[in-house]
């Protein structure tokens, strides 16, 4: 007796549904947190303090930084912004809800988020291709071997391990002046420039830090 095609689809879904869950559970154990999306309040937050930083007119504007050990590139495609476009990179950008934010509120960014998880990725990716925004591109890649000299702004939604294997990175590759948010878990070892406590209701923190 053949068997429905309704079933094999169906099979199939479920199959694909898993895969897709064990990915998620498998990069979520590697990273030590799960994409968890920053929350409406959070976004809003991270856009005022950092548009209060930059004025109404941007900053200054560089381009991709993406290569990995060895120099072999990474990423060709570029995120469309003018040259003078400040740059926000997110290290960690799970479902890319933050950084899709952060570049439909201000296209004068430039925007950049990596992400290591497929599944993250490619619903960022997707998300993308749904929205007007043109001054964005998601990279997969290690956020430990992106290269963030030319990035104004590093914003981050790590867990303490994380941070304090970023530390390093970060302290040798900004520039003075650059900034870097953290939200929810503070920097170990970093004095805040600012921290902000946000409505929501987990009282979420953001912290800011200013590259001496």
């Amino acid at each position: 007796m053949p068997v429905p095609v309704s079933s094999i689809l169906s099979a199939l879904f479920l199959f694909f549904a898993l895969l897709a869950m064990l990915s998620i559970v498998y990069k979520s154990w590697r990273n030590g947190i799960s994409p968890m999306p920053a929350s409406a309040e959070v976004r809003r937050a991270v856009v005022a303090e950092l548009s209060r930083l930059t004025g109404p007119a941007g900053g200054r504007g560089p381009t991709s930084g993406w290569m990995l050990t060895g120099g072999r590139e990474q990423a060709a495609a570029e995120p469309v912004a003018p040259a003078s476009a400040y740059s926000i990179v997110e290290a960690g950008s799970g479902w890319g809800t933050l950084a899709l934010h952060l570049a439909q509120s201000r296209p004068d960014w430039r925007i950049t988020g990596i992400e290591n998880s497929w599944i993250p990725w490619v619903v960022s990716r997707l998300a993308l291709r749904l929205s007007a925004c043109r001054n964005t591109v998601f990279l997969r890649g290690d956020l430990y071997e992106y290269r963030y000299e030319q990035a104004d702004v590093v914003v981050c939604y790590l867990y303490p391990g994380a941070m304090k294997r970023l530390d390093p990175l970060l302290r040798r590759q900004l520039h003075t002046g650059a900034r870097v948010v953290s939200i929810c878990f503070a920097l170990p070892g970093w004095q805040a420039e600012k921290i902000i406590t946000c409505r929501d209701m987990y009282r979420t923190k953001i912290y800011i830090y200013k590259i001496e």
